[in-house]
């Protein structure tokens, strides 16, 4: 596997696009990070913007998947802005390319992020996910569990609602490992 990873690169106007295409091409393909498709930059950019000023000018955390100099993934490990849960981080925007998938690359990030975790000497990480789509499957695999879910929270469309399931990789667990 010819994977890079980069935590905290700098957030140049380049990287901005490139982030903004790969969630594109994410969402487009049926990916389930945030919207549905068809979308267009003009929908996603916004949205991103937000994300990126709680990386730049907050505690959020990004981690960038690179194979060679091609940006293929990435994911936000977020602070949770609240001084009881300093001690776990959600993440969000948990993307890989889709022509990439099947090479592991999903797997290798949220490892990466686990390791990452764990060198912060987080207790926890948390991931929500859409009903639907498997995705339960594969952070079970991770070693997440489901802690909980909403029921029929997400409306994708009129008469496609889908519940948020939560997920938690207790990392005290493993520590050791």
């Amino acid at each position: 596997m010819n994977l890079r990873f980069v935590l905290d690169p700098v957030l140049t106007a380049e990287l901005r696009e490139q982030i903004v295409a790969l969630w594109l091409d994410v969402t487009n393909a049926g990916g389930a990070v945030g919207f549905v498709a068809p979308v267009t930059a003009a929908e996603v950019r916004p949205v991103a913007e937000a994300g990126f000023a709680g990386i730049t000018d907050g505690p959020d955390r990004l981690l960038a998947a690179y194979e060679g100099d091609r940006l293929v993934g990435i994911l936000a490990i977020c602070d949770n802005r609240f001084h009881l849960t300093t001690h776990w981080r959600t993440l969000k925007r948990v993307m890989v390319h889709p022509d990439t998938q099947g090479r592991g690359y999903g797997a290798a990030l949220m490892r990466e992020a686990e390791r990452i975790g764990r060198e912060l000497g987080l207790a926890a990480l948390h991931v929500t996910v859409r009903d639907g789509l498997g995705l339960g499957e594969f952070y079970g695999r991770l070693g997440y569990r489901e802690v909980g879910r909403l029921p029929a929270a997400l409306r994708l469309a009129p008469g496609d609602d889908r519940d948020e399931v939560f997920m938690w990789l207790d990392l005290a667990d493993g520590a050791a490992a």
